[in-house]
């Protein structure tokens, strides 16, 4: 918030202001055409002098915003990036695809894949897991039709279901302090129903629009040409996936037992560990391992190896940037009080807990984006409902979730995870809303129907 300055402005301005920014966006995208790193900083701009943010606060404030985006996406993309160009041009990719395709057959490679992204999501951010298993799906694909949406939809949706609803991601952890959760059992249950959520709002819908939407595997890697020489084992492979994992497991696994009392955060080892495991780290680390085993081991030298890596960063130089910006329209939105005002009035509106933290959330998500912001501010604003409710532990848990499955209702222009898969896919908006957004929204309602089975059956 701004020191000295308060919203005037009501829910119904604000709505309004808040709609109006949202289709000014698509229509300067779809319709003129204009690009979306233009689109989004102009009304952006627009929104903040709108919405009555003091004029010498705005540019600030968006520079503020486009900032604290790139500080968490930047570096994974550009990192990510240049990891995938080494398991690509090594061979490595192709192998590990080929695998997988022997493994679980090529009919079954969709389910193959968001399994894997299931398992590696766990200890692993959204975007980064993403990154990271880019160039596995983007080789599968073309090993198998050239059509990306098929095999990458289940796998991104994958990696969005344990990010928002499992432990030990921060907004399911917050969410739980602020109601009271047992995490434990919080991440029993989320578990448990991690994979029929993502089954129903991710493999099958995949599989429905991958055969409705054939896009070609866009060439952020480069080709997979079959002339790599002496390429990576599986295991090998394999390895440098999981190398980032595990760094990240100190790091979020830490986190975990820190909050539990498990163990001491001030104690230097924990530090220690703890910033290794960071997302940021911990693929620099990786990158720098498969320089070695993917690079100098197989014979290449110091100036091919500086090519490869300085290749992956051109193709994903718009996708940071256009990233960056999605960033910062949610940020003035959140900014200009648009979603704080929508969810106060929801929240006098006396409907029943369970629901009114799924809608809250689901308010939030869409007028400001960023789907840990709206999951931690809902359960911030309904705890006190939550706490005198009288409820049973089980239906706490139930309640935790319904929040999470709030929060990823709708993915859509102001939020960044909505431009990085559009952009890394190679999809244009129309087709990001059709196939994205859609997704987001049935693993919302999804996800709350099976939080609200538990609540009612415990």
């Amino acid at each position: 918030m701004i020191e000295g300055w308060t919203q005037t402005l009501g829910a119904g301005p604000l709505l309004l202001v808040a709609a109006g920014a949202i289709a000014l966006i698509l229509v300067l995208v779809i319709v003129f055409k204009l690009h979306a790193f233009l689109t989004l900083i102009l009304v952006s701009l627009l929104t903040a002098f709108i919405t009555g943010i003091p004029a010498g606060e705005i540019v600030p404030a968006l520079v503020t915003s486009f900032g604290g985006t790139l500080g968490n996406v930047a570096l994974l993309i550009a990192l990510g990036a240049m990891l995938g160009k080494l398991i690509e041009h090594s061979g490595g990719a192709r192998v590990l695809s080929e695998k997988m395709v022997s493994v679980f057959g090529e009919k079954r490679a969709p389910l193959g894949l968001g399994v894997a992204s299931l398992a590696f999501g766990f200890p692993i951010f959204f975007d980064a897991g993403l990154i990271v298993m880019l160039p596995i799906i983007f080789a599968v694909a073309r090993r198998l039709g050239n059509n990306v949406l098929l095999y990458g939809i289940p796998a991104a949706t994958a990696f969005s279901v344990m990010h928002v609803f499992v432990p030990p991601h921060p907004g399911p952890v917050a969410a739980s302090e602020l109601y009271g959760a047992d995490v434990g059992l919080v991440l029993v249950v989320a578990i448990v129903l991690a994979f029929p959520v993502w089954y129903l709002a991710g493999y099958l819908w995949g599989t429905f629009v991958g055969k409705r939407f054939i896009l070609p595997v866009p060439a952020l890697f480069g080709t997979d040409d079959d002339t790599q020489v002496n390429p990576p084992s599986v295991a090998t492979v394999v390895g440098i996936l999981l190398l980032p994992l595990v760094l990240i497991f100190f790091n979020t696994g830490l986190d975990f037992l820190g909050t539990a009392d498990v163990v001491d955060e001030s104690e230097t080892w924990v530090q220690v560990l703890s910033s290794v495991g960071t997302a940021p780290v911990a693929l620099l680390i990786s990158v720098i391992v498969a320089l070695f085993v993917l690079g100098h081991r197989r014979g290449e030298n110091g100036t091919a190896l500086e090519k490869i890596v300085d290749s992956a960063l051109g193709p994903v130089a718009s996708v940071i940037l256009i990233t960056g910006a999605g960033g910062m329209f949610g940020g003035i939105l959140r900014l200009s009080g648009i979603g704080d005002a929508l969810a106060d009035v929801l929240g006098d509106t006396g409907i029943p807990v369970i629901l009114a933290v799924w809608l809250i959330a689901v308010i939030l998500r869409v007028a400001q984006g960023s789907a840990t912001v709206a999951l931690v501010t809902a359960a911030g604003l309904m705890a006190p409902a939550v706490l005198a409710g009288g409820f049973s532990e089980m239906q706490i848990v139930a309640i935790t979730l319904a929040t999470a499955a709030g929060s990823v209702f709708a993915s859509h222009v102001n939020d960044s995870g909505f431009w990085l898969v559009g952009r890394l896919m190679g999809m244009d908006v129309k087709t990001t809303l059709k196939t994205w957004t859609v997704q987001q929204t049935l693993q919302s309602v999804v996800g709350f129907l099976f939080a609200l089975a538990v609540f009612a059956i415990f």
